[in-house]
């Protein structure tokens, strides 16, 4: 069956509320959990669909848009979304002070998740010739150096800034190895958007989504070309972004984020241990996926 006549997922809810606490984390993206548990090319084809639902409303193209909102796959998107939405509120509130008052344990512990999680992309690749190679090490370089830029701040951002800061950051959201928390906080707007969720300013809040919404409609058409139409080098480019972004995460670095040995051998016992615990929850996590995903291509191949 497809579009808006499969039946809900349940199981999606769970999913989008794990890509919600990755996403809320600067260096840590939902894209890489959606990659994880196998929904991440589905996702971009549900949101290129509903992207272009929406500029066919615009168009005054009515029976175009019914003909594709028809086609979205709502079972799975809608648990998706609330999943990720519930997470996202509840992580603004867990998440900040635990990184503040535990910040190598916690930067620790994410780069065993996403130390695991590159090999989900790189399973996934067809083909790994010399092109290959060539487009995941310029990825990695670039995602290294761009996640090793000091992190700023805007004490009172403007509605229009904050509904551009959204159309970027949500591009990254859904790339994965690219933390749309991250690049808020490079631009400065991390700190406003937890305090504006945390008081639920609905002013706030609604340019933001806003902007998020232009943004991913706009970004979903070129990802979805690309995993179509170049699936072995866009997955190439994935498995670069998300090595190079490892460099956020490393347990000890100073504000403006340069790299630092650690402080004791008692510490980096520590931050080993808490990063092999991450490591081993993402590789139980990857199994658990790839059983839900041959499930569903069985189900998917059985006649309706």
């Amino acid at each position: 069956m497809k579009g808006g006549r499969r039946g809900v997922e349940p199981i999606n809810f769970v999913f989008g509320a794990m890509m919600g606490m990755a996403d809320i984390i600067p260096g840590v993206s939902g894209g890489t959990v959606a990659l994880i548990v196998g929904v991440y090319e589905r996702l971009v084809a549900a949101i290129r669909e509903v992207a272009s639902a929406g500029v066919s409303l615009l168009r005054g193209h009515f029976g175009e848009a019914r003909r594709r909102l028809w086609h979205v796959e709502w079972g799975f998107l809608l648990p998706l979304g609330f999943g990720i939405v519930s997470a996202l509120v509840i992580a603004a509130r867990l998440l900040e002070p635990l990184l503040e008052t535990y910040p190598v344990q916690s930067r620790a512990l994410f780069f065993g998740l996403i130390s695991a999680s590159l090999v989900v992309p790189w399973h996934r690749m067809g083909a790994r010739g010399g092109a290959h190679w060539m487009i995941m090490l310029a990825a990695a370089l670039a995602a290294f150096l761009i996640v090793g830029i000091p992190p700023a701040e805007i004490a009172d951002p403007t509605l229009p800034i904050v509904f551009l800061s959204a159309s970027v950051a949500i591009c990254a959201m859904i790339l994965p190895g690219v933390s749309g928390a991250f690049l808020l906080l490079v631009l400065g707007m991390y700190q406003p958007t937890i305090a504006a969720l945390n008081a639920l300013d609905l002013g706030y809040v609604a340019v933001f989504v806003a902007g998020a919404a232009v943004g991913l409609g706009s970004f979903s058409k070129i990802l979805h070309y690309l995993l179509t139409r170049h699936h072995d080098v866009t997955m190439a480019a994935l498995v670069g972004l998300m090595l190079g972004s490892l460099r956020a995460l490393w347990p000890y670095q100073d504000e403006s984020r340069r790299l630092l040995a650690p402080s004791s051998t008692e510490s980096a016992v520590q931050t080993l241990l808490i990063g092999l615990i991450g490591f081993a929850l993402v590789t139980v996590l990857i199994r658990i996926g790839r059983t839900i995903e041959a499930r569903n291509a069985v189900a998917a191949a059985k006649p309706s």
